[in-house]
């Protein structure tokens, strides 16, 4: 069985994203793309679809109002670069919410669940099935530079920032590590300390309770430490 949807975002680059993610994809069909929410809404009432890809921050009819004003509700799946609107779009009943940069494995996740509600039998491939998963990261305003997770080696908490460190380069991202951490493959990402969350096939030696990557030292956090080395040495 296929599905098909709808992406509604005001920003091309965030649809392509999605553009590109959906055709890994063998069972989905874009059946169109809108860059506002009032042409979208026009369409829908002559046309049936079974997933709509929603952003939230658009102008003249948000995503919140546009869901509302939905006469039939098909699944939602918000993306969004702000996660304050998480509550608000969950009474709404959507079916995920995903928060810019999107990885592919975090994606992945969201639409199984929609290809189990919409009946369909068949799921996607896991991540380790996927050759070099990647994912975009708002590097300015209106950049969004892809970044192959397998060249990530640590990410580092800067309060309201984060600093991503990869084989060939370092980026400074507006995210929290708790939500970036949240949506990378649990198989091969840890967190380590409140600052800290590294590659493991990345660490190259572990002494006590640290570990080097690249010749720097990281300190393991106390409450991190049991569930760190059971991953690593697992």
């Amino acid at each position: 069985m296929s599905i098909n949807c709808l992406i509604i975002d005001d920003e091309p680059l965030a649809i392509n994203v999605i553009k590109s993610y959906i055709e890994k994809i063998d069972n989905i069909t874009i059946i169109n793309t809108f860059n506002n929410a009032i042409d979208a809404l026009t369409y829908l009432k002559e046309h049936s679809v079974d997933l709509i890809f929603l952003d939230i921050n658009m102008p003249l009819l948000n995503g919140l109002d546009f869901i509302r004003n939905l006469e039939t509700k098909p699944l939602i799946i918000v993306t969004t670069a702000y996660d304050e609107y998480a509550i608000k779009t969950y009474e709404l009943e959507v079916l995920d919410y995903l928060v810019k940069p999107i990885p592919f494995p975090r994606f992945m996740k969201a639409i199984n669940r929609a290809l189990k509600l919409s009946g369909s039998n068949k799921s996607i491939e896991s991540p380790e099935s996927i050759k070099r998963p990647f994912t975009f990261i708002k590097v300015d305003k209106k950049k969004m530079k892809k970044i192959y997770l397998d060249e990530i080696l640590v990410i580092e908490s800067l309060r309201d920032y984060l600093k991503i460190t990869t084989q060939t380069n370092k980026y400074i991202i507006h995210s929290t590590l708790s939500n970036f951490t949240s949506l990378l493959p649990e198989s091969n990402f840890i967190r380590i300390h409140r600052s800290f969350t590294i590659a493991i096939d990345k660490i190259d030696t572990v002494e006590g309770n640290s570990v080097e990557i690249e010749g720097i030292r990281y300190v393991i956090g106390r409450s991190y430490v049991e569930n760190a080395k059971k991953k690593i040495f697992g």
